[in-house]
């Protein structure tokens, strides 16, 4: 069974929504599509406040080489263009729209077409118009993913069916009613990728979906499907990499140079849909779940609806939550305001009546190891954290800290309930800014 080193087994918990098929969410009268819902430069709003606007109409576009389209999920009115709060606190300049409940969609939406017609061009073009991104958390533009300097290296093309957070079960229920578009999403980017193999990878904590996929690619020579360990962080682009294909990258490789382009679940869905049935990327598949709800659910959510709106639809809360989470537990974000729109990034909505951390001591560290041991980068938490901790960014460098993934794993297991992971979250970027200020000074 294909596993990587290290990693920790949290409590799974998928029992509260695996078996809760996806049901679609009505949106209601006012929509919210922030510009920045990815990795690189903000999309450019192309429409203007006042104009009439269509489902699957472009509203942002692109800006940059590493920027994604922003359509609109529903038909109306443009209102206003202002900043919005989103998920992580800060505010983002979004298109207001007022939906018109028609839902009328800008022409050919919705026509079936064979990918073998179709040119390697005209497919990355179709997936870029889509405005499809990584739906497994990074929201890297997928058409920029697509366009490696060299396509003849590619030698594996990985669906990362992992999903190793705990609760979420969205692209499970995906897997199981949405195979037949899985497997044209694989092989559409196969066309781009001709040397590739596609290989389908889903932990065995799913295996009805492994036995449905397996199944339903059998006669397809250049798809098949890896049966993983269920552990986390399995479904980290470097883990799934390194279970697969025994290759290792860095922060210093991309996935491309090791032959490799990795793509979640959905965001292959998404492809399928956007390439075989002219359906761009207007809805994300989130899973709700925790003790807080009356109703756990995996629902079929348009972008620009209200978090507040998305909880109406499954009953609301049974007792107010002491936490709320977007994401997983484990990288998640936690939130404080549900009148923020769901976004390319918006996987899951955990809800809890009582916070799990909110008991927890911090005491001083016993040199156990665990952190050390759990580390699926085989990095060292302990010291990266004193390193963190005073500043230092030259020893945190010396730590080979940039590496970590931020998975949460040395948290997970530190008895001393050290704050790991925030640090190493902030160092992230402070680090980069560090060296971008030395680069500066050298000039």
């Amino acid at each position: 069974m294909h596993t990587f080193k290290h990693g920790v087994h949290p409590d799974e918990k998928k029992e509260l929504a695996k078996d809760k098929p996806i049901k679609v969410v009505k949106a209601g009268k006012i929509l919210v599509f922030p510009m920045q819902q990815h990795i690189g430069a903000k999309a450019k709003p192309c429409v203007k406040v006042g104009d009439n606007v269509l489902v699957g109409q472009i509203i942002g576009e692109a800006d940059g080489p590493i920027s994604a389209n922003v359509l609109s999920s529903v038909s109306g009115k443009v209102t206003a263009i202002e900043d919005r709060l989103v998920v992580g606190g800060q505010k983002v300049e979004s298109i207001i729209i007022e939906n018109d409940e028609k839902y009328d969609a800008i022409k050919g939406f919705g026509v079936e077409r064979d990918f073998n017609t179709l040119s390697n061009e005209e497919i990355i073009k179709i997936v870029k118009d889509a405005g499809i991104v990584g739906l497994g958390g990074a929201s890297f533009p997928t058409h920029v993913k697509l366009t490696p300097k060299d396509p003849n290296k590619i030698e594996y093309v990985l669906v990362n069916g992992a999903e190793c957070e705990p609760y979420l079960t969205s692209d499970y229920r995906l897997m199981i009613e949405e195979t037949e578009t899985l497997i044209k999403g694989l092989q559409c980017i196969l066309k781009i990728f001709p040397r590739a193999k596609g290989v389908i990878c889903v932990e065995d904590n799913k295996k009805d979906a492994f036995d449905k996929i397996t199944k339903a690619c059998s006669s397809i020579p250049n798809i098949e499907t890896a049966l993983m360990k269920t552990k986390y962080p399995q479904g980290g682009e470097r883990q799934l990499i390194y279970a697969i294909t025994g290759r290792k990258i860095n922060v210093s490789i991309l996935p491309a140079d090791a032959g490799c382009v990795v793509d979640n679940v959905d965001t292959v869905v998404s492809i399928g849909n956007a390439v075989c049935k002219s359906t761009p990327l207007l809805r994300r598949i989130m899973t709700l779940s925790g003790d807080a709800y009356n109703e756990t659910a995996n629902l079929n959510v348009r972008f620009g609806i209200s978090y507040k709106e998305v909880i109406e639809a499954v009953g609301g809360f049974k007792s107010n939550p002491e936490k709320m989470v977007s994401g997983g537990p484990m990288m998640g974000l936690p939130i404080f305001d549900l009148d923020m729109p769901v976004s390319r990034n918006s996987s899951a909505l955990l809800a809890f009546t009582k916070d799990p951390l909110s008991n927890l001591k911090e005491t001083n560290c016993i040199n156990c190891g665990r952190c050390v041991s759990a580390c699926p980068i085989n990095l060292l938490p302990t010291r990266m954290y004193k390193a963190a901790k005073d500043g230092n960014f030259d020893e945190y460098i010396r730590l080979n800290g940039p590496e970590c993934i931020t998975c949460g794993s040395c948290s997970f297991v530190c008895p001393a309930k050290k704050p790991l992971t925030p640090y190493f979250s902030y160092m992230k970027f402070a680090v980069r800014g560090y060296l971008n200020s030395k680069k500066e000074a050298k000039k």
